[in-house]
């Protein structure tokens, strides 16, 4: 590999690290027109193994910004991203996988006082990633929840 095609390499690794950090802010920060601005046309997310829905970024932006209404605090935390190009059908070198995993701790909007909190789950991501004209966008977003703990009723809300 020339040291160009390493360079570029990297830039897209980084650019692709970058979309998913997004994705957890936009989240975090319940800036839907941003989580909604990081996906392809037909990008499509699928919370269904943490108790929500599958579809297109608009509808899945629609239900977050519902179901996490209940939450002031929200913090993802993504870890071990494996980052992985060429992967996706009809792949051109302008494709992505990341497989990446979770921690996200939530606190209730109606509870004041302590610093723990009320819901804890995790799991594992699996995003799809498009270069575009735009740069990096999501195309893809699966979650995967292996485990949730906390608050008295642990409800199926991510």
């Amino acid at each position: 590999m020339t040291q160009r095609a390493e360079f570029a390499t990297l830039r897209d690794r980084l650019a692709v690290d970058d979309l998913v950090t997004a994705y957890a802010v936009a989240v975090d920060d319940g800036d839907w027109r941003a989580y909604r601005d990081l996906f392809t046309a037909d990008g499509r997310a699928d919370y269904t193994s943490a108790g929500g829905i599958a579809g297109d970024a608009d509808r899945v932006a629609a239900w977050l910004a519902e179901s996490l209404a209940l939450f002031g605090v929200r913090q993802h935390l993504i870890v071990n991203r494996q980052v992985r190009f060429g992967e996706l059908d009809h792949d051109t070198g302008d494709t992505a996988r990341v497989r990446a995993d979770y921690v996200n701790p939530l606190r209730l909007a109606a509870v004041g006082g302590g610093a723990a909190p009320d819901l804890v789950c995790g799991g594992r991501y699996d995003f799809g990633a498009l270069r575009t004209v735009d740069g990096w966008r999501l195309s893809e977003v699966v979650v995967h929840e292996k485990w949730r703990g906390g608050g008295p009723s642990q409800a199926r809300t991510p």
